[in-house]
């Protein structure tokens, strides 16, 4: 064999062996990325196990926002889990608990989370180039205040796994504590119950029979004047509404003592949830809305007088309507024996009384009612 052909032999084993070495120096470069990227999510991890331990704590008291706005374990954790915000979501919470549109509650939410959108604009400046829009959005998703601060200390590009291991323990640290703080309410929502009775004038029958009714059971109840009920309100010292109904309508408009719909007017201020009582007889569907519900006019007397005592002056007109009618965009919710009746309460109506047991996405709920264990309640006999 000549030099040249053994030259020849010799070039072409070695043109055969490169792709090999390059698969080689391909696969080393494959696993040390991946050494890199387990580096710094372990950091990350390490990094954010003091934030989900400071999240579990403060989560607590967001659970039991969550537990008075209504919502169970599962949807306080995944409220948490996917909002993962104080501000928005006790915000959210607050304006839940109040029956508030679903529009006012994504403006609300939008806007006590705004600053997290400057905060991803920010950490998006650091990102190495070529990183992907999927791991900004991931990475957007879960900016919290703890992981901004952590994050954009670290020095040189940011590189996302570092803040998937800090979400990766914070994350479930916040939503956690959140569903725990949700069971802790629970389980104490019985044992803490008052209640306020308006008097109800003219007749009194809040301070003779609401009061002495609650009083014989064990309730704690504190009789208040009609009129202070904004003064309660504005205390914090009223955290639902309860009233009775002589009368609803198909629409669920609820015909009820005088001064009601005052209290009803007061409750929406105040973004307090204001619930009707009533059992079923109690609606006529035959009465589309409450315009069709005759308000009675009862004796002067129940107002000029108290028992012989006359307090007004004679020859004084006075207006004493014994019913008012509440319309039914101010009631959070209607309680009857079948549960509670949410709206749209033409629908819910129509169910509860053609005994459709269809749930509460039809607008009926088969669980106890959330009012009857607020503390403290304020109704109208």
């Amino acid at each position: 064999m000549t030099e040249e052909t053994m030259l020849s032999a010799r070039e072409n084993e070695e043109e055969a062996a490169a792709p090999d070495c390059r698969e080689m120096h391909g696969v080393a470069r494959v696993d040390k990325d991946a050494d890199s990227r387990r580096t710094l999510f372990l950091e990350g991890f390490h990094d954010g196990i003091p934030i989900a331990l400071g999240y579990f704590v403060v989560s607590f008291t967001l659970g039991i926002a969550a537990r008075n706005a209504g919502l169970d374990p599962l949807q306080g954790f995944l409220a948490s889990f996917f909002n993962n915000a104080s501000a928005g979501e006790y915000a959210g919470f607050t304006v839940i608990a109040a029956d508030a549109p679903y529009l006012e509650i994504i403006l609300i939410t939008l806007v006590a989370n705004a600053r997290y959108m400057l905060m991803s604009c920010a950490l998006s400046q650091k990102f190495q180039p070529g990183t992907s829009i999927w791991h900004r959005i991931f990475v957007g998703f879960d900016v919290t205040d703890e992981i901004f601060g952590i994050t954009i200390a670290r020095k040189g590009p940011l590189n996302p796994y570092y803040n998937y291991g800090a979400m990766a323990v914070a994350l479930p640290g916040w939503a956690i504590g959140t569903a725990l703080g949700v069971i802790r309410a629970a389980a104490e929502s019985g044992k803490k119950v008052s209640v306020i009775a308006d008097e109800t004038r003219p007749f009194l029958q809040g301070a003779r029979l609401t009061a002495w009714e609650l009083a014989r059971d064990g309730i704690p109840v504190t009789v208040a004047c009609d009129n202070a009920c904004a003064l309660l309100m504005s205390k914090g010292l009223v955290q639902r509404v309860v009233v009775g109904a002589d009368r609803i309508a198909a629409n669920g408009d609820a015909a009820n003592k005088i001064g009601t719909f005052g209290v009803a007017l007061l409750a929406r201020h105040f973004h307090i949830p204001f619930y009707v009582a009533a059992p079923l007889s109690t609606i006529d569907a035959a009465t589309p809305d409450g315009s069709g519900i005759p308000i009675e006019q009862r004796p002067d007397r129940e107002v000029t007088h108290v028992g012989e005592t006359r307090l007004c002056p004679r020859d004084v007109p006075v207006f004493n309507y014994a019913f008012d009618v509440t319309p039914a965009e101010y009631i959070s919710g209607i309680i009857t024996e079948k549960g509670v009746l949410y709206p749209p309460y033409g629908l819910s109506i129509w169910a509860a009384l053609n005994d459709l047991s269809t749930g509460r996405s039809a607008g009926i709920g088969g669980a106890a009612p959330e009012c009857e264990g607020c503390d403290p309640a304020s109704g109208r006999s």
